[in-house]
């Protein structure tokens, strides 16, 4: 995730060292996705594939770093971030109308259709001066969630 500081505590740090006792213990493992799943709020998200292939590759430290982004201590600019990673699926730097359907498809399911899903992605993207043929950028991700009151907290229960 680039950036290896946390800012997660001591506290969170044991309580996740408890989740992913396999890759703690080997120093340098890396996270399976069974230990990423043993945290509820990831277990039962719809995004949870999204941030499993965010994962990929993670060792233990550098999980911990990628947590840090759901601590009520981390700012805004950082959860943003966060975010915009999460829709540049292909890392390219740039998220397209479709990125945006597929994580809104991903998060609705089968709840509303396609097009129903399409025209309220054209109405967000208007609404902030987009369309849909718009290449949205970090910057772009900042300026629409900038001044929002964005919270993205996840407890780590220990058993």
């Amino acid at each position: 995730m680039g950036n290896t500081s946390s800012m997660l505590t001591q506290y969170d740090i044991e309580e996740v060292q408890e989740h992913c006792k396999h890759a703690y213990r080997n120093g340098g493992g890396f996270i399976l996705t069974d230990e990423f799943l043993t945290v509820p709020e990831f277990a039962v998200n719809p995004l949870s594939q999204r941030l499993l292939r965010m994962l990929n590759s993670l060792n233990f430290k550098e999980f911990v770093t990628f947590l840090s982004a759901f601590s009520p201590r981390v700012p805004l600019q950082q959860k943003i971030e966060f975010i915009f990673k999460l829709y540049d699926s292909d890392n390219n730097g740039k998220v397209t109308f479709h990125d945006m359907l597929d994580v809104l498809r991903d998060l609705t399911g089968q709840f509303i259709s396609e097009q129903q899903r399409e025209q309220v992605l054209t109405r967000v993207l208007e609404e902030a001066g987009y369309t849909k043929d718009s290449m949205l950028v970090l910057s772009d991700f900042v300026k629409i969630l900038g001044s929002s009151d964005l919270k993205m907290e996840v407890e780590v229960p220990v058993d």
